[in-house]
């Protein structure tokens, strides 16, 4: 079990044309050209456009907004460090099973070269990171899912470390509460991914038979073997706004059934009027969401005790 030490990137920089736009006229004196203007550098990544409503928005200011478009409230994808950062108090986090790493088990044509370009690209092990700390007070075992690593596909680690997980969330009696997003199985270890869907469906029965409390918080995307397994297995289910969950994407669907579907089909509000989740909370009420549930649930005695 390791502290999680966050770092920033280097910067890179971008070079763009001065802002002065002059141009050469007759007799006055040569004014130089905009291609001949002096360039000047800005920091690479100092400005964000929404994909939604295509607003454009100052990456800082974006930043302070748990990076929520500021103009139509879309969310951002986070990375697993980043909702960390945001969740925990303080954004202390233990974390089980750093150094737990894929094999290539099947000898997957190419699958080790993908799966090292994303660990060095993520500075991640895997496509989840799990661990212990506090929110709002209350001790939670947490694990958190990172789409930016080989889409957050399940294979044999995520669903070991999301296994472990809940053992330690059993044996020290703590709440569990995990952070999905996937594009489902991860299809380079075949039959050894899809036998985490059992894996850790198995463990949270056994957790809910002990009478542990497991939320589970689904973020954009979540497809697949995750929604079919433990993210859809929570005593409560929440959704960040717009965030698409199911088993199959629309598009499939659609081309199935040779029928067009409606616009929001498959989004957190799409599936909270059809009593998918129990709720749609936006991210900066998020933690006090998560707190509230935790007080409403933990017995105090229990905290006093250290459990």
């Amino acid at each position: 079990m390791s502290f999680i030490d966050l770092f920033q990137k280097k910067r890179k920089y971008a070079t763009i044309p001065s802002a002065d736009r002059s141009v050469t006229r007759a007799g006055d004196g040569g004014d130089l050209l905009p291609e001949d203007k002096p360039k000047r550098e800005i920091p690479e990544g100092l400005m964000n456009k929404c994909p939604k409503c295509a607003a454009i928005q100052f990456t800082k200011e974006l930043d302070k907004n748990l990076k929520v478009c500021t103009t139509c409230g879309y969310h951002f994808k986070l990375s697993a460090v980043e909702r960390i950062q945001m969740i925990m108090d303080e954004g202390r986090f233990f974390e089980y099973d750093a150094e737990m790493s894929s094999e290539d088990p099947l000898e997957f044509p190419d699958y080790v070269g993908k799966y090292r370009k994303a660990v060095d690209a993520t500075g991640m092990n895997d496509a989840v990171i799990t661990g212990e700390g506090t929110i709002g007070g209350f001790p939670v075992v947490v694990a958190v899912m990172s789409f930016d690593f080989m889409g957050g596909s399940l294979g044999s680690v995520v669903g070991e470390k999301i296994t472990s997980a809940i053992e330690h969330a059993m044996q020290k009696q703590y709440p569990l509460i995990i952070f999905s997003t996937s594009g489902g199985a991860r299809m380079q270890e075949s039959i050894l991914s899809l036998m985490q869907m059992a894996k850790t469906s198995a463990a949270l029965a056994q957790f809910n038979e002990q009478g542990g409390l497991y939320i589970s918080v689904i973020t954009d995307p979540t497809f697949g073997g995750v929604s079919a397994s433990f993210a859809m297995l929570g005593d409560f289910i929440i959704a960040e706004p717009g965030a698409a969950f199911g088993f199959t994407g629309k598009r499939v669907i659609e081309q199935t059934i040779r029928q067009k579907l409606p616009d929001n089909f498959q989004t957190a509000e799409f599936n909270l009027s059809h009593g998918q989740v129990d709720m749609v909370v936006v991210r900066k009420e998020m933690k006090n969401t998560l707190t509230r549930i935790l007080d409403l649930h933990v017995v105090k005695g229990d905290l006093a005790n250290g459990r």
